[in-house]
């Protein structure tokens, strides 16, 4: 069930944006995330699966069953969709629902599921955009070591054929992987995402190997695309920035080091073809780098047709070495600066307006990253892929949901992306996250990021303000005043 409310008038008055003819809208979900069915029509065994079932790694003990039940209710979803006015949909395909065993025999069930979902979305006019590899390995290919393994690589490049040989006939945009930070370190450093490991060595293996299967996969889609519709292949990043707290050497060294190992790790073999070399450095007692092939970093460097930012929030250092004396101790710690937090970095909060989750609030940092991006990958089209804000969202009494910090959050952000595009970055859509409240990783369903508000004891959808206000842009292109 889907309930429709009027949202409220806002009583902040900017001047009019308007975006150019064709801007992509759209908003964006993860299979584990919103499909709920985890053991319907043969789908296998993800490592999301495993470390939900382990105590005390998911808030509230949350699983991904059964999400928001997308996999039965995606006709419900898809005329929501349409309802918002949106052009396109971001999701992403269960790798254990179509190789359940993660290679080998596919499982037909789990392709037609996509085939009803692509041809829905088509029929509604909205485009599809499947992601190959949003965080969801088959448990088996785990077992095997995962993707500290360079099977996996291969593997992820069969699967990658087997769905663009499936559904290449109607769709033209695909990503390979999301995020590959958060599956390597998140994963496989830090502990807090799944499979669950804490190895830097591991975690340096991963992010090669990801990048290495998302080469492949590119290839794989392209092979497949000879004599047919054109396939448009590209990779998304959740590219961080990371500022100095103060001008101080300190502190411009830290954020430096930082920036190493949050975002040129991954962005520099895939557009430079290269590691950089105070990188390997920093992990040189970690780690030889004897994963990396000859070839290996010519298959991660091929060209991209586009490339995605996933942002949320910027984030500031300071330099143990500098001291972090004269810093209000109440905003030193704040989000653990990633790999950097054991080298002398010190992640400090400005005391800015935050988000549910903690995330301080600074859409200048879009701006930023995107400008940067198009810097380095000049040529490229650019999408930003994910962009949104937790908030403790509650249904009122007139049964809407008030979201004006989200709609605010979103309006402020929509401005950083349209002043991008008038500096000459070329930014070619926008895709909200997420959709509908859901399945928040770690943070079980404690958090919601939805434009669309899930009751999950009844699964009754509700568009939020924010919901509303985005379809009116989605519609018009327009932001108002």
């Amino acid at each position: 069930m889907t309930t429709l409310h009027t949202p409220e008038s806002h009583q902040v008055h900017r001047p009019e944006v308007r975006f150019p003819a064709g801007f992509v809208w759209g908003s964006a979900t993860a299979a584990f995330q919103v499909e709920g069915a985890t053991t319907a029509d043969g789908r296998g065994t993800s490592i999301w699966d495993t470390f939900a079932a382990r105590p005390g790694r998911i808030v509230g003990g949350d699983t991904g069953e059964p999400a928001t039940d997308h996999y039965r209710r995606y006709p419900e979803d898809i005329a929501l969709m349409r309802e918002l006015g949106l052009g396109s949909y971001r999701f992403s395909i269960a790798w254990p629902r179509v190789l359940p065993a993660g290679k080998g025999a596919v499982n037909r069930a789990g392709l037609d599921f996509y085939d009803r979902l692509i041809d829905g979305l088509l029929a509604a006019g909205i485009e599809p955009w499947p992601t190959l590899y949003h965080w969801d390995l088959p448990q088996t290919l785990e077992d095997a070591g995962g993707w500290t393994r360079r099977d996996t690589a291969q593997r992820f490049a069969e699967y990658a054929a087997v769905v663009q040989g499936a559904f290449g006939d109607r769709v033209t945009h695909w990503t390979t992987l999301n995020e590959p930070w958060c599956s390597a370190y998140l994963g496989y450093v830090a502990g807090e995402h799944a499979p669950g490991r804490t190895d830097v060595a591991d975690g340096l293996a991963a992010a090669h190997h990801l990048l290495l299967g998302h080469g492949l996969a590119a290839q794989a889609i392209r092979a497949g695309a000879a004599g047919g519709r054109e396939q448009r292949v590209g990779l998304v990043h959740n590219q961080g920035v990371v500022r100095p707290y103060r001008d101080t050497v300190a502190d411009h060294a830290a954020a430096r080091t930082a920036d190493g190992v949050r975002n040129r790790l991954y962005t520099d073999p895939v557009l430079h073809g290269r590691y950089p070399e105070d990188v390997r450095e920093r992990f040189s007692g970690d780690s030889d780098f004897a994963f990396l092939h000859p070839g290996d970093l010519a298959v991660i460097a091929a060209p991209l047709d586009h490339l995605g930012l996933n942002f949320y929030g910027p984030q500031w250092v300071a330099g143990a070495a500098g001291g972090v004396e004269g810093i209000d101790p109440s905003l030193v710690g704040g989000t653990p600066a990633e790999w950097a937090a054991d080298g002398g970095v010190v992640p400090v909060r400005r005391g800015l307006a935050r988000t549910a989750m903690g995330w301080e609030i600074d859409a200048s940092g879009l701006y930023e990253a995107l400008v940067r991006l198009a810097t380095e990958s000049p040529g490229t089209d650019l999408y930003v892929t994910e962009n949104g804000a937790a908030f403790d969202d509650e249904v009122a009494p007139d049964g809407g949901v008030h979201d004006t910090e989200r709609t605010a959050y979103l309006d402020a952000h929509l401005r950083a992306a349209h002043a991008a595009i008038a500096s000459g970055v070329p930014l070619k859509g926008y895709f909200a996250w997420s959709l509908m409240d859901n399945f928040e990783w770690a943070f079980g369903y404690s958090k919601r990021f939805g434009i669309v508000h899930v009751d999950y004891d009844t699964q009754c959808r509700t568009v939020k303000d924010s919901g509303h206000w985005f379809a009116g842009v989605a519609r018009t292109g327009v932001l108002p005043g």
